[in-house]
């Protein structure tokens, strides 16, 4: 087999775990709080990383260097990104939430202007219309007229989280250290503070055995083995293209899945929303193609 075809079934891996984490995250939360997940979830996905990072043999450098990196790193993913998106996902249905999370890759375009110095195109800008007028669409529910939001505050939890993930990477872009040392390195630097605040808030309560198993599911596919298989995917294909374009698969699997466990009734607007959206980052992944 060769890389390119390992990549792509690396790939698809990835994607299929995706595509179930909107469901696992609304399961989960019918039960726990936000903050409860958080920690379980990255409990789970830092053991499981810690575990390969001894496999590799990098532990020794794991315990070393990169923690500068990591102080700052670890605040903003695993804590700052996925306790908003969390508290997002616990407002608004799983269908918006979902939908509005992929506009992250728009976000980091447009954040590459003040942070990177790099130029918007006029592709980048029809992109981001189309895109966002998707966004307009859903957080509206099909009222495009009608500024009264259904549930602003999980409207701006949701965009939080996109800009939040984008900053991360975009900061992270001179980032040397090794992949899982470096996730690692910042869930050990997370998950103290996800401690603290979990102590401090709600605690941890027993919620049973569905949502101990809910949220142990988030923290070992979402978190964990998604984002290696990802990152086996990128790194054995002879071109980003032929991977990146897999993730246009995720989103009416999700739907699927939401309709199918969580029992959501797929709103038009989400449909309208998300096509729209869907189209802006193709818009995007077009030209990204072209200079590749």
């Amino acid at each position: 087999m060769n890389q390119d075809r390992q990549a792509i079934l690396f790939g698809l891996g990835a994607v299929a775990l995706w595509s179930t984490v909107a469901t696992a995250f609304k399961v989960a939360l019918s039960w726990m709080s936000p903050v409860e997940l958080m920690w379980l979830a990255a409990l789970v996905s830092w053991a499981l990383m810690g575990a390969l990072v001894i496999k590799q043999g990098n532990i020794t450098i794991a315990l070393r260097t990169g923690w500068k990196t990591a102080a700052w790193a670890g605040l903003m993913n695993p804590v700052a990104y996925y306790l908003v998106l969390f508290a997002a996902y616990d407002r608004l249905p799983g269908q918006e939430a979902m939908a509005l999370n992929y506009t992250w890759a728009l976000a980091m375009a447009f954040l590459a202007v003040p942070l990177l110095g790099q130029r918007l195109t006029r592709m980048d800008i029809a992109a981001g219309l189309v895109a966002y007028a998707g966004v307009w669409v859903i957080a509206t529910r099909g009222a495009v007229f009608n500024v009264s939001f259904a549930d602003p505050l999980g409207v701006v939890l949701a965009l939080a989280s996109t800009l939040l993930w984008a900053l991360y990477w975009l900061l992270n872009a001179r980032d040397s250290r090794p992949l899982l040392v470096g996730q690692w390195q910042n869930f050990s630097v997370g998950l103290p503070v996800l401690t603290l605040l979990l102590l401090l808030g709600p605690g941890f309560q027993w919620h049973g055995w569905p949502a101990l198993g809910a949220g142990v599911y988030v923290g070992l596919f979402e978190m964990g083995v998604a984002f290696i298989l990802w990152q086996l995917a990128v790194h054995k294909v002879s071109r980003t293209a032929k991977v990146s374009n897999l993730i246009f698969l995720s989103p009416p699997v999700s739907l699927l899945l939401l309709s199918l466990v969580v029992g959501e009734p797929i709103l038009s607007s989400t449909l309208i929303g998300l096509v729209l959206i869907l189209l802006g980052l193709g818009l995007q992944q077009t030209q990204r193609n072209e200079r590749s």
